[in-house]
Formats: C-alpha cells, sequence, structure tokens
C-alpha cells in the first residue's frame, strides 16, 4: 500500500509593484498554475508581496488566489514582509524622520498589520474573527496532520536601530503566547512548520561589507525565535526576505529560504512530508517563458 504524502509549496517575496505591471502578474499567474498541476496540497508565501506598503497592492494577489481557486485557508497560507508593512517613504518624510515617538511607529506598525490580516482574513482565521499574529493552522490529510505556525517579524522603522527598515523582531508577546503549555499540546503529534519573513542566516561572512549588510537584514531575536520553535517540536522553518534560494540548518531543525519570485518567477520550494512524519525538500523550476 502506497502511503499517503502531502506536498507544500513556498515561495517568497514577490515585490508587486500593482495592477498596471500585467508580465509581473502573467509570471505569477503562471508559477500558480505550474503549483495547482503538481497537485500540492498547500502553499505557503512568506512576505513581501509588494514595494509600497499599499493595501490596494495587496488585494492583487488576493484577486490571483481567487481567480486560480486557491484563496481558501486550506490551500494557502500569507504572512507579511518589511514592504508590505513599512512605508519607508512616509517614515522618512522629515516630520516623521526628525520625531523621537517610537510609540507612534509601533502604532502605524500594528495599524497596517491589523489591515493585512482583515484582507487576508480567509487565509489567516477562515470565518472566525481576525486576532492577529501568532496564529497557527492545523491541517489533516489522512494519517498525518500538518500544523503551520506563523509569527511576524517586522520590526518598525527607527533612525538608528533599522535605518533601512529591514531588520527583524519577533514580539516577545508573540513568543510568549506559543511557550503556553496548550499550545505544544495541540501541536502533539503533528509536523510542525514554522513560518516567518525574516532569515536567520544571511552572509555570515568575516568581510566588513558583508557584516554590515547582515545587520541591515538581521532577524535580531532569531535565537529566541529558534528556541521556541525546538519547543514546539518543529521540524522545519520557511522564510523569505534574503533573495536566496537555500537550506541550512540549526541543530535537527531545517531552514528553507524561499527566496525571490521577483528576480526568479520560475522557482519555488517543494516539501514532501509522509505519515511517518519524514519529509523531502528541494527547489523545483517551471519552463520559462516563451
Amino acid at each position: 500500500m502506497i502511503e499517503k504524502t502531502v506536498k507544500v509549496a513556498h515561495f517568497s517575496d514577490l515585490h508587486l509593484s500593482g495592477r498596471r505591471d500585467r508580465s509581473q502578474i502573467a509570471r505569477l499567474e503562471r508559477l500558480l498554475e505550474a503549483i495547482k498541476a503538481a497537485r500540492y496540497d498547500h502553499i505557503v508565501i512568506t512576505g513581501d508581496i509588494v514595494d509600497s506598503a499599499a493595501p490596494s497592492d495587496w488585494k492583487v494577489l488576493r484577486d490571483i488566489l481567487v481567480r486560480q481557486g486557491l484563496y481558501s485557508w486550506d490551500k494557502v497560507t500569507v504572512i507579511p514582509g518589511n514592504h508590505d508593512l513599512i512605508n519607508l517613504e512616509e517614515e522618512l518624510r522629515v516630520y516623521n524622520a526628525i520625531n523621537p515617538d517610537f510609540a507612534g511607529r509601533k502604532r502605524r506598525l500594528r495599524r497596517r498589520l491589523l489591515e493585512f490580516c482583515e484582507v487576508f482574513s480567509e487565509l489567516i482565521t477562515g470565518n472566525e474573527p481576525v486576532t492577529g499574529f501568532p496564529f497557527i493552522k492545523i491541517l489533516q490529510y489522512e494519517d498525518l496532520t500538518l500544523s503551520l505556525v506563523m509569527v511576524n517579524t517586522v520590526y518598525p522603522w527607527m533612525h538608528l536601530e533599522n535605518p533601512l527598515g529591514a531588520r527583524g523582531y519577533v514580539n516577545p508577546g508573540e513568543l510568549t503566547a506559543l511557550e503556553g503549555s496548550d499550545v505544544a499540546s495541540v501541536l502533539k503529534g503533528s509536523f510542525v512548520i514554522g513560518v516567518c519573513h525574516h532569515a536567520f542566516r544571511i552572509y555570515g561572512t568575516g568581510f566588513p561589507i558583508d557584516q554590515a549588510f547582515d545587520w541591515t537584514m538581521e532577524l535580531i531575536n532569531r535565537k529566541e525565535l529558534i528556541n521556541v520553535m525546538r519547543r514546539l517540536d518543529a521540524r522545519v522553518i520557511l522564510h523569505g526576505h534574503f533573495h536566496r534560494f537555500q537550506t541550512y540548518s540549526y541543530g535537527s531543525l531545517r531552514i528553507v529560504n524561499g527566496g525571490s519570485f521577483h528576480y526568479n518567477p520560475c522557482r519555488y520550494s517543494e516539501m514532501v512530508i509522509g505519515a511517518d512524519r519524514s519529509f523531502s525538500q528541494r527547489f523545483v523550476d517551471i519552463s520559462p517563458e516563451k
């Protein structure tokens, strides 16, 4: 007897530029059609859907998913990236740039995050009220239960601490919420995948220019997030942010970078999970458009 396996497709960093970029929209439609043809059970998109932090541009993705018959809680998971929630043009206007009001920046980020959750509410909470992050999906596939644990890693823009708006940070409240014994008990026995936007590893070299770039892109409290995911018995973490298709490990925890659709719209990551909780991962290339 052939055991049922579950297939998950993952890609990231679309950087859509609105409805007028028809070629970009056509490439995304083509990728989704290829994923559908390969019969994946679930699709994960790990942020930076747009460049503009404009809700009207988020809706471009929502409309594409609807057209493709994919706009469903059990079919797709989507989370925001820094380009979705931080409008650098707005933050760098003279009044905001010289204003030391960090609390105001946090409020702006929270408002935009809530709006993101409302736009994609059917993919985040289904028919339930929007509650924000963290959130968990538990999907049952015959002999396998797949659990996705989503956290928000977008950190408010700040003059010195986050000057490019690209550093990541998980709110300690989110980590505390995931550390409760009730969460671990609910996830027990399932195949757990952590999902976030920011990378756990960038360059990590001794070259000063790379170290400076690492600092502008880093996930500040990545060790704390890793520890929480380990306590939840996560096997894999999926992320984007750093535009490189790659896999790496922290101990037994496998981490997959979904690269960038914007730079390579013909590649995505595939995970195949067995009923015995074994899994394999590879990057899949579709035929380039003619």
